[in-house]
């Protein structure tokens, strides 16, 4: 062959390549997400090259400016209309820029900034060698009870990557309700799953327990992971897409232009079927909805309690806004196959939350099973299938979030020699010993309860009455059982903290620094507000309901 003919066919075979499109991002409208990631990054770097007695102030002013910046980013996005007028997909057709989207970032990266400042509370510890300690371990990578980790005890070593792992999580949050395929959710799942699994295990006390958390919840977490990777799979299978918009059209039966090479699996609804299930199997994991809730009492106990506080408010945030995404945008027209199927899990999971909620004594667990009565409610709001849905749960998530951190704050404060005293009885009598702090957890406790004038009334109002609009006033019935039933084990703490007498060697409570005031005042602030005036937010949340499709 001579040498022509071989340079024209190298050129012809080279020659599309030279016609490759260069990726079109947007930039702006991905600000939130891209801030956080750079900051994480930025941590890792000040992990690396800051000097060890600088670096807890380092951390975390970088975390700081970096939540607030990239709230102002999502805050100039809505204001621009970007939520309502001007909502799209940005990134290729990987990520939504729309109402849903900035309303539960938004949510995710206030509450990331309150629960930060209970990772960085430095004052409730007593000193040790001379040193302030935080509730995280000296030294992660240290065996419990070793020597090394009683050098680094000595030596006043704090692990101050917990600031850069909590910023990871964040990301991986911006993006997980926003995602608008498959494969972006996967990303999106792992990457806010993985730097839980590792907080999870890094508690100062109870170090064993703190590690028996973090495996279970990550032995747990892969198998959900392993669910929903193989549904993306038999969806992807089904539609020959990843795209949300291309699988409800398959969904639909509007799609245009069929590959003939897909022809043939379209129309295999078992594809179909067993996909959305083991899709939605994973995001219900997330959510830690009955009969996927197993590792949530023993997850939510042993790990370092500000990681508790920060994980039930923020993962349920950006969970239930995946789920609603896939529901809304991907699967409407599965509609008559979810719902019976999802009523099934909403009632099981009010019920058995409230019900096992009632033989807990020990207040992190006691808030795990509430934490799961509370996703069946929200799911009852998921079910309503109308935009009055949409907007009841993205309040309901504000709402939730804030009294969640808030709680498990006060949680942090309640201490005897052997750290937190998180036994019930040693609750005892709490009322008469520290008046504020017993009055600030009962009002965390009715607004979990949804007593009027608290933002549980408003956002359980707003779920049950749009489930009722939706056609499932049964639902709203069992709904209203659960919370009754609920409502007996918050009011039982609260009679015990101020009507028990207090114990001679009750446990006292530590005096926080301005960083744990400032998120239990938050918590207690937004309860109040949103209780007694919700309007504006529920006009906002309406605002926000409406997903670009």
């Amino acid at each position: 062959m001579s040498a022509t003919a071989v340079h024209s066919l190298w050129t012809t075979a080279a020659d599309p390549i030279s016609k490759i499109d260069a990726p079109k991002i947007e930039y702006g409208q991905l600000a939130p997400t891209l801030i956080v990631v750079g900051a994480a990054v930025l941590g890792v770097l000040v992990e690396a090259l800051v000097p060890r007695r600088s670096r807890y102030y380092a951390q975390m002013f970088v975390a700081v400016v970096a939540l607030a910046a990239a709230f102002a980013a999502v805050v100039v996005l809505a204001a621009n209309g970007y939520g309502t007028t001007k909502a799209g997909i940005a990134a290729m057709g990987a990520v939504a820029v729309d109402g849903p989207a900035l309303f539960l970032q938004g949510t995710v990266l206030l509450t990331a900034l309150v629960g930060l400042f209970t990772f960085a509370e430095r004052r409730l510890d007593p000193e040790a060698h001379g040193n302030r300690v935080d509730s995280f371990a000296a030294q992660a990578a240290s065996v419990p009870g070793s020597d090394s980790e009683k050098k680094a005890v000595r030596a006043g070593f704090t692990t101050t990557e917990v600031f850069p792992l909590l910023l990871f999580a964040v990301a991986g949050m911006l993006v997980f309700p926003a995602a608008n395929d498959l494969l972006t959710l996967f990303v999106a799942l792992e990457v806010l799953s993985l730097p839980l699994y590792l907080l999870c295990a890094l508690a100062r006390r109870k170090r064993l327990m703190s590690q028996e958390a973090a495996v279970k919840y990550f032995l747990l977490g892969a198998f959900a992971s392993a669910f929903t990777l193989f549904g993306i799979a038999l969806l992807y299978g089904y539609s020959g897409s990843m795209s949300y918009a291309t699988i409800a059209q398959v969904v639909d039966g509007t799609v245009q232009d069929v590959d003939p090479a897909l022809a043939d699996t379209m129309g295999n609804d078992a594809l179909l079927l067993v996909g959305a299930a083991l899709l939605v199997m994973g995001l219900l994991f997330k959510v830690g909805a009955v009969p996927f809730h197993m590792w949530t009492p023993d997850v939510y106990q042993g790990a370092p309690t500000p990681v508790t506080g920060f994980m039930a408010a923020a993962t349920k945030v950006a969970a239930f806004g995946a789920l609603l995404r896939i529901l809304y945008v991907v699967l409407p027209g599965l509609r008559w196959d979810w719902r019976p199927v999802m009523w099934a899990v909403a009632i099981v999971t009010m019920l058995a939350g409230a019900i096992v909620a009632i033989t807990q004594t020990d207040i992190k667990r006691l808030l795990a099973y509430s934490s799961i009565a509370h996703a069946g409610f929200i799911l009852a709001g998921v079910i309503a299938t109308t935009p009055s849905g949409i907007s009841s749960v993205l309040f309901y998530l504000a709402a939730y979030s804030f009294v969640t951190i808030g709680a498990f704050a006060v949680v942090t404060l309640v201490r005897d020699a052997g750290g937190e005293a998180t036994h019930l009885s040693k609750w005892a009598g709490l009322g008469r010993r520290s008046p504020l702090v017993a009055v600030v957890f009962a009002v965390f406790l009715l607004a979990f309860a949804g007593i009027p004038l608290t933002s549980g009334f408003a956002g359980k109002f707003a779920v049950f009455k749009a489930a009722a609009e939706g056609g499932a006033v049964p639902l709203v019935v069992v709904g209203v059982i659960s919370s009754a039933i609920a409502a007996f084990f918050y009011i039982r703490v609260i009679v015990l903290m101020f009507f028990s007498e207090p114990r001679p060697e009750g446990p006292t409570v530590a005096v926080p620094s301005p960083l744990t005031m400032t998120a239990i005042g938050v918590g207690v602030a937004v309860t109040v507000v949103l209780g007694v005036a919700p309007q504006y937010f529920l006009e906002l949340a309406g605002d926000a309901g409406v997903f670009v499709r």
